[in-house]
């Protein structure tokens, strides 16, 4: 019963007012209601360039600050990455430079180190020959010509030699004609070996017969027949040699 009366009351309120009073109260209310809205427009359109300014500020202060020593700070961090590169790459073009020059060097030397080595080669084969000639003759007869010649006789000219004399003198001459070539050889770092009672070497030997000897290790150079030179670390020619057989 209480709503059914409130319905009533409301009801019987609102049909006793006229038209006027609620074209005014209406109207009154519009306007209320407007400026309301007016002010809440207004005050969002104030508020507005507020919030832009504060989002530019936050802007500009993520940014970084532009200055003249900013400016002259990173010119002087590109110069010093530039400077360190280019003396990188100097090193490296030094360090080649002088690679070539020791290569270059190197070269040289062995050049002429080793220009005559064809030449003292063929020279090789005279000294061969003289020493040769010096094994051609025995010590014994040598010795001989020092003594005086029972079959001389007092009837011959003072001076005259014997056979023996003019053998030894000849023999003389060749020995020095073959230790002076010798050291001529030497003098551009020709030098001999006799690998005699040594290991047999393939790379600076030249096995010329095997024989098998009692005692004796096999593969020990038993005799050298024609010694070996060599040209500074370089092997000019190799010795020829006997070794000693494996009879086992």
């Amino acid at each position: 019963m209480n709503a059914a009366y409130v319905r009533q009351a409301f009801r019987s309120s609102t049909a006793s007012l006229s038209s006027r009073t609620i074209g005014r109260s209406s109207r009154d209310a519009l306007a209320s209601y407007g400026r309301r809205i007016v002010g809440t427009r207004q005050y969002s359109d104030d508020k507005a360039p507020a919030a832009e300014a504060d989002a530019e500020k936050e802007v500009e202060t993520d940014k970084t600050e532009i200055t003249p020593e900013t400016e002259l700070l990173k010119t002087i961090k590109a110069k010093e990455t530039e400077t360190t590169d280019l003396k990188s790459r100097l090193q490296y073009l030094q360090a080649d430079f002088l690679n070539l020059q020791r290569n270059a060097s190197r070269e040289k030397e062995q050049q002429r180190d080793f220009a005559i080595t064809r030449f003292a080669g063929d020279l090789l084969e005279t000294v061969d020959v003289l020493a040769l000639a010096l094994k051609s003759v025995p010590e014994d007869v040598l010795a001989q010509a020092d003594s005086p010649s029972p079959d001389s006789s007092d009837s011959s000219p003072p001076n005259s030699k014997s056979v023996q004399t003019y053998l030894k003198e000849l023999h003389q001459g060749v020995d020095m004609t073959h230790r002076l070539l010798l050291s001529t050889l030497f003098k551009y770092h020709v030098k001999p070996f006799d690998p005699t009672g040594d290991k047999f070497d393939p790379n600076q030997h030249e096995a010329m017969y095997q024989a098998p000897i009692p005692g004796k290790e096999p593969g020990t150079i038993l005799e050298c027949q024609k010694t070996g030179y060599m040209i500074k670390d370089r092997l000019l020619r190799a010795a020829q040699v006997g070794v000693v057989q494996d009879t086992s």
